[in-house]
This record gives structure tokens, C-alpha cells and sequence, in this order.
């Protein structure tokens, strides 16, 4: 049996007497690139997200987000490098390590959102910057503009 700190921080399990470290959820997210617009999920939340979801055991991070993005989008998008990282305090008790992914769709289809969200809005990277979303979603966001991952036009 694992021991956490306390019942604030379910998140820090004991390893060794006195030493504790961080076991939290991998959720894999992408910056996904098309037309020169990105793709926003509006969660349970209302906050707006990156599309993604949690690693699962066994499960690649890239191959784990293509499924995320087929199930969440239905699309099937290519998964490029992971370039932003960050630990998200959802709430005091509930963190989440985020692993970012530069992604791209090259077909026609719109985008159409599952059931697992509220709303989907294709935006363009300056756009997003207005949104009511982490901090670090609209950094990764602005990462991916230096990076070129937008075009322009």
C-alpha cells in the first residue's frame, strides 16, 4: 500500500521513509495545425483544451494521441514531436502532467467533436490568446506559431 503526504496532496506518494514524488495522470495533448486554425474543446470545465487525453498503460504517447485525436475529432492526424510540458493543478488535489505534441491534419473533413466535450471551435493561434484556458495551453500554442507549425494566409 502506497502512502500519500497527506489528504491535500493525494498526487506525492511515499517511495521511501520521508521521500515522496509526484504520481499523477500523463495526459497527452496536441497543438494541431490545419488551414492555419487550431481545434478548442470546451471541457466539463468550460474551460477550452488542447484535444488529447490520458496515456494508458502499455500505450506509445504518440500512437495513444492519434487515437485520442480519431476519437475526440475524427480525425486522422499525424503526431509530430512533443515540444511542451508542464503539471497541471486542476484542482488543489488533482494534478496532471501534460505532455504537448505538435500535430497536423492534411484532409478536408471538418472536424466533428464526441460527446466527451461540450463545444469545438476552430481558431486561429492569435485567437486563442482571448479564450478562457491554462496558461500553459496558450503557451504551447504560441511555442508552435515560432515554431511555423501555422501557415499564414
Amino acid at each position: 500500500m502506497l502512502n500519500s503526504r497527506s489528504p491535500e496532496e493525494p498526487y506525492l506518494i511515499e517511495r521511501d521513509a520521508g521521500y515522496f514524488e509526484y504520481q499523477v495522470p500523463v495526459s497527452l495533448k496536441a497543438v494541431i495545425g490545419w488551414k492555419g486554425r487550431l481545434p478548442l474543446l470546451r471541457n466539463e470545465r468550460d474551460e477550452w483544451e488542447l484535444p488529447g487525453g490520458k496515456l494508458e498503460p502499455g500505450e506509445e504517447p504518440a500512437a495513444c494521441l492519434a487515437r485520442e485525436i480519431r476519437e475526440e475529432l475524427a480525425w486522422d492526424a499525424t503526431v509530430g514531436d512533443p515540444f511542451h510540458t508542464w503539471v497541471y493543478r486542476v484542482f488543489p488535489h488533482r494534478h496532471v502532467f501534460v505532455l504537448t505534441f505538435l500535430a497536423t491534419y492534411d484532409g478536408d473533413a471538418a472536424p466533428v467533436f464526441s460527446d466527451e466535450h461540450k463545444e469545438l471551435v476552430l481558431v486561429t493561434p492569435d485567437e486563442a490568446g482571448a479564450l478562457d484556458m491554462p496558461e500553459d495551453y496558450k503557451k504551447a500554442i504560441r511555442l508552435a506559431v515560432e515554431r511555423g507549425h501555422f501557415e499564414r494566409g
